[in-house]
């Protein structure tokens, strides 16, 4: 089937790094996997932060005019060249959809979402013409993947058919990701670019350093990981971004060489390091998924994150990591410190975080997934 891609918040093809881009790419690679022919159909971004009503007029109108020239150049080409199926990534009050729903109306193809969002309180706000937006997209949707459980709730009002709703788990391509390599002799080189002692246990946290939900996670993980008792251990912290001084700042107060800074790395880079870390930490304040984690585990990392909806469903609590009551640096801290007393439960816990991943959260599974509910609503019929 012919597919025409679109994510409103940042497309695959985006120069910058970022999770939505990650996952974005994902599902792409999936949907290929599965045998499709996906085509990007527009990097438009539609995305408002500031909530400014005038700002979000331009952006609907031009989308409408963007509409109106895929609808324009599609009609220029054969039946069967022509997309069959539009799918959208990542709809919400600040992204919405002004393209998809327009072209796919128009040539008579199912409209299908992955991760869309809805926050009813958000109806008169400074989003109300996209919440409105949002609303009227899903209601429009032949069938919405749900990646994080948590927006089922938002969701279940807006569709006439419970079945339209359906569960796709986080993924990764496991066969990207190296299994995990601890111990001194495979640190050899990183650590000496990291001047990092190979034989002490090394803690990862990867994130980027921005306003809001990452800014408060690394601020939480400073406080906690101060009332961690001993210092034989050592925090690699990845990640760029215009708060990276706010957050060098809340790391300050620990010894030298304590809390190391790494920076941005490219995904080979990254995934080499974490698989010679000993523990991912990361409080993952309001997570709505956290694909990071999910890429340690397939790694064969265990995680201590806090407890969510979407986290809950990549962290087996006690089998691959600890979850622990959001925003508790307390319980983080007491979480991290009875791992970092007990190696033989780190590993175990590895070796069942990246058979977890294996089994539930490889791109596999997932092409299967968007496969069994696709392929039917083509022939216009539900699986």
């Amino acid at each position: 089937m012919r597919i025409a891609f679109y994510a409103p918040m940042k497309a695959p093809d985006h120069p910058n790094l970022s999770g939505d881009r990650h996952i974005a790419r994902l599902l792409v690679a999936a949907l290929s996997g599965a045998g499709h022919d996906v085509v990007i159909a527009s990097g438009f971004r539609s995305r408002d932060g500031r909530g400014d009503r005038r700002r979000q007029e331009r952006i609907r109108d031009a989308g409408a005019g963007l509409a109106r020239r895929l609808l324009r150049r599609y009609g220029k080409l054969s039946e069967d060249l022509r997309p069959q199926l539009w799918f959208t990534y990542h709809l919400y009050h600040k992204a919405p959809d002004w393209l998809g729903p327009a072209v796919a109306g128009a040539l008579g193809i199912p409209y299908v979402l992955a991760e869309a969002s809805f926050a009813p309180k958000q109806a008169d706000g400074p989003w109300a013409l996209g919440h409105g937006a949002a609303r009227e997209a899903i209601a429009a949707a032949a069938a919405i993947f749900n990646l994080n459980p948590g927006d089922v709730g938002c969701l279940g009002p807006l569709v006439d058919d419970p079945r339209r709703l359906v569960s796709l788990r986080p993924f990764v391509d496991l066969a990207a990701y190296p299994a995990r390599a601890p111990g001194a002799d495979a640190r050899g080189a990183l650590a000496g670019r990291l001047h990092l002692p190979a034989h002490e246990t090394w803690l990862v946290a990867v994130a980027m350093m921005r306003q809001g939900n990452k800014r408060d996670s690394y601020l939480l993980l400073a406080d906690a990981l101060a009332r961690v008792e001993g210092r034989d251990w050592r925090l690699i912290v990845v990640g760029d971004g215009p708060v990276r001084a706010e957050v060098e700042a809340a790391f300050a107060g620990f010894p030298p060489g304590q809390v190391v800074f790494a920076g941005r790395l490219e995904s080979a880079a990254l995934r080499s390091l974490v698989a010679r870390c000993d523990l991912f930490v990361w409080p993952g304040v309001r997570e709505p998924i956290g694909m990071a984690m999910l890429e340690a585990q397939a790694s064969g990392v265990p995680v201590v994150t806090g407890r969510g909806p979407g986290i809950a469903d990549i962290v087996q609590d006690g089998r691959t990591g600890r979850l622990v009551p959001r925003g508790d640096a307390g319980a983080f801290a007491a979480a991290v410190d009875g791992l970092l007393r007990d190696p033989g439960e780190r590993a175990a816990m590895g070796t069942r975080a990246r058979e977890a991943v294996r089994e539930h959260h490889d791109i596999a599974a997932a092409s299967v997934t968007l496969d069994t509910v696709l392929g039917p609503l083509q022939a216009g019929r539900w699986p």
